[in-house]
């Protein structure tokens, strides 16, 4: 049994497991607002393929209304309860590219083929900024099939993480992010290490690090981009030594074997 993971960068994966491709987050643009793409191409039309796309959070750099243009009609789109609501926009497209929408909540769960998917709690302010409702929640997605996959979407360590995810094989883990300082309700690499640990996976794939930065700030501590995916694989080395990291590159592919 086995799932294959291919990182497109930032939030962007697509996770296949038993016959179901399942897109995270998607955002297939050069450039957003002040930020631009300094590492890796924009992902090609096949990133664009799915059965489902997962949205974890209404930041612009997660769930972009132009990547989501992107997606093939008739593909399903899961969302956090209330997006439609607060972003009115998504209403637009989803009838533009005839996107079957899900909104959910922590605890729901949806089957899509062989793979179910539940909504997990995330420790983030994931409402559509500067403004937008504080109401509609930030999510973490697991994934079951012939794998159990956690894509953690933007998320701070809370209390309970382990209960809410569960026993998972791999992990989706946000690094870094795309300026030289992250905010509250982030993990870092030594937080995501951390994260590990209390899970337990025993596969972990860093993402959300060294892809974006702002426009004029190359050098403005560098550091942030260039080394969390390393820094991250080093204190997972200490933290949660039986785990394996797989630090992959901008569109590359890993295929994993479970034990089940």
């Amino acid at each position: 049994m086995s799932v294959e993971i291919t990182w497109w960068g930032h939030a962007t994966t697509t996770v296949r497991d038993s016959g179901v491709r399942v897109l995270t987050d998607p955002l297939f643009v050069q450039r957003l607002a002040h930020l631009r793409r300094r590492r890796g191409p924009v992902p090609p039309p096949a990133a664009a393929v799915a059965d489902v796309a997962l949205v974890s959070h209404l930041h612009a750099d997660h769930l972009h209304l132009g990547s989501l243009m992107r997606l093939r009609p008739g593909t399903r789109l899961v969302v956090p309860r209330g997006a439609g609501r607060a972003v009115p926009g998504l209403r637009r497209v989803a009838r533009a590219r005839e996107l079957r929408v899900t909104e959910v909540r922590p605890g729901e769960e949806i089957a899509v083929g062989e793979v179910r998917i539940r909504a997990v709690p995330a420790a983030h302010d994931g409402r559509r900024l500067p403004y937008g409702p504080s109401a509609v929640p930030a999510l973490g997605y697991v994934l079951r099939g012939e794998a159990t996959t956690y894509f953690a979407g933007d998320t701070g360590l809370f209390d309970g993480m382990p209960r809410a995810v569960g026993d998972c094989d791999v992990a989706l883990l946000p690094v870094g992010g795309w300026g030289p300082y992250l905010g509250h309700g982030h993990l870092d690499a030594h937080r995501a290490a951390e994260a590990l640990a209390r899970l337990g996976a025993r596969t972990a794939i860093p993402v959300h690090y060294g892809t974006f930065w702002p426009i004029g700030m190359d050098w403005v501590r560098p550091h942030e981009f260039h080394a969390p995916g390393d820094d991250f694989v080093r204190h997972a080395g200490r933290l949660a030594p039986d785990a394996v990291v797989h630090p992959l590159r901008h569109g590359e592919c890993v295929r994993l074997e479970t034990a089940r």
